[in-house]
């Protein structure tokens, strides 16, 4: 069974993390590198040629794809926030290797080539840049993301130096548009939409647009004990204010979420006024417009906040990707799939945001969703079963055979 295979797979991929609860695997970090052999040898026995490029990426193509054919790109991200679970972005790299594979050992010759990739980093757990991969492969990589830093000061120029990568090569990875079929994902679905409605898989219609913002607070440290409550500058009070304005905004803001998810504060000592904080925010919307007023109004109220708390605030946006809608060709090749299967196809939005989000400006994408328990991600509670794996690896070679009756780009 091929489920049970990919299963395996995960569980073997999960071992590559730094100590703790969950899987925590970095973008660059010595996990990543453990990781890359075993990802290399998956593809390897699916018969395809493997790399590291410039950005980080693991990279599988198919003999067709290295000729130059028109080549459909599947994949998703080796890497995890802290504490993360085994299936989030992992599921999508080992099951359309685990599918190629076995249409590789079953002599089955697609008329197109096939391309798998490992993104590096798409959570954006250890810098402050994301999409890295994706955006290198799409051409919209900006090089000021190389001077990104993680907590210790080093930046993504230097961990991709450190890692055997030259960051000055990332520009050429820019695949070709005509020889682009699509991108797809195969994803776990992140929330309780296919758990309620009792099915295995579900087809993406649309992925969240996702920003996020980065907020320094400057107060002023003083004794706790001596200084008057009416005459401090306390940052953390001021960041308790912006916390609560996010929280406040979303929940009123229909088709919105939120959160700050970061916060630094210093000195961080038991009997002083905190006089520093760096906090993160991040608003997710389908709608652009929701999303650009929400902000508005968050970012609006930092003023008051600065002037009722005495603090200096400022806020730079760190990210910003527009949400984008899945093709219909594809939406309708995976409808067709799981109708083969003898299930009812579900199409739903993805409220998380994915590679896809880079891909799109390169070309058509499309994403299959996996049913998770109780719909949580992002957690070492993370789970799927092998039994709606191997339901999702059916739906992807029937897919995969078929793509030729739905693919504008092959049907020419």
């Amino acid at each position: 069974m091929l489920g049970q295979l990919v299963y395996d797979r995960l569980e073997e991929a999960a071992q590559f993390s730094q100590s703790g609860p969950g899987v925590t695997r970095l973008f660059l970090s010595p996990e990543h590198k453990q990781v890359t052999t075993l990802i290399r040898d998956w593809m390897t026995q699916a018969g395809l040629h493997t790399e590291i490029d410039a950005a980080g990426n693991i990279v599988g193509r198919d003999a067709k794809a290295q000729q130059g054919a028109p080549t459909l790109i599947m994949g998703s991200h080796q890497d995890t926030v802290v504490s993360g679970g085994k299936y989030d972005g992992m599921l999508g790299v080992a099951l359309p290797i685990a599918v190629v594979g076995d249409l590789y050992n079953r002599n089955i010759d697609l008329p197109f080539g096939i391309e798998i990739v490992a993104f590096g980093d798409e959570e954006g757990t250890r810098f402050q840049s994301t999409l890295v991969g994706s955006r290198a492969l799409a051409g919209t990589f900006d090089p000021k993301a190389l001077e990104a830093t993680d907590d210790d000061g080093i930046s993504v120029r230097a961990a991709l130096h450190d890692f055997g990568c030259n960051p000055d090569a990332i520009a050429p990875l820019k695949r070709d548009r005509k020889k682009t079929l699509g991108f797809l994902e195969i994803h776990i679905e992140q929330g309780p939409v296919l758990e309620s409605r009792d099915l295995p898989v579900g087809i993406v219609t649309a992925l969240t647009g996702i920003e996020r913002h980065r907020v320094l607070i400057k107060g002023k440290a003083s004794h706790a004990g001596t200084t008057p409550m009416d005459k401090r500058q306390d940052a953390l009070l001021a960041a308790a204010d912006i916390i609560h304005k996010v929280n406040q905004v979303c929940r009123e803001t229909d088709g919105m979420v939120g959160v700050v998810g970061k916060i630094e504060v210093l000195p961080n000592a038991v009997n002083v006024i905190p006089d520093t904080v760096d906090l993160t925010i991040e608003l997710r919307a389908p709608e652009r417009a929701v999303r650009v007023n929400g902000r508005g109004a968050i970012l609006s109220a930092l003023g008051n906040i600065s002037q009722n708390r005495t603090v200096a605030i400022t806020a730079d946006q760190t990210y910003e990707a527009e949400g984008v809608p899945c093709a219909d060709w594809m939406m309708n090749g995976l409808e067709a799939a799981i109708t083969k299967q003898g299930l009812t196809p579900l199409r739903l939005f993805s409220g998380a945001g994915h590679d896809g989000l880079a891909m799109h400006d390169l070309c058509d994408i499309g994403m299959l969703f996996v049913r998770c328990k109780d719909g949580l991600s992002h957690h070492p509670d993370e789970a799927i079963t092998a039994a709606d794996a191997d339901i999702a690896a059916h739906v992807l070679a029937d897919y995969l055979q078929n793509l030729a009756r739905f693919c504008p780009k092959l049907a020419k």
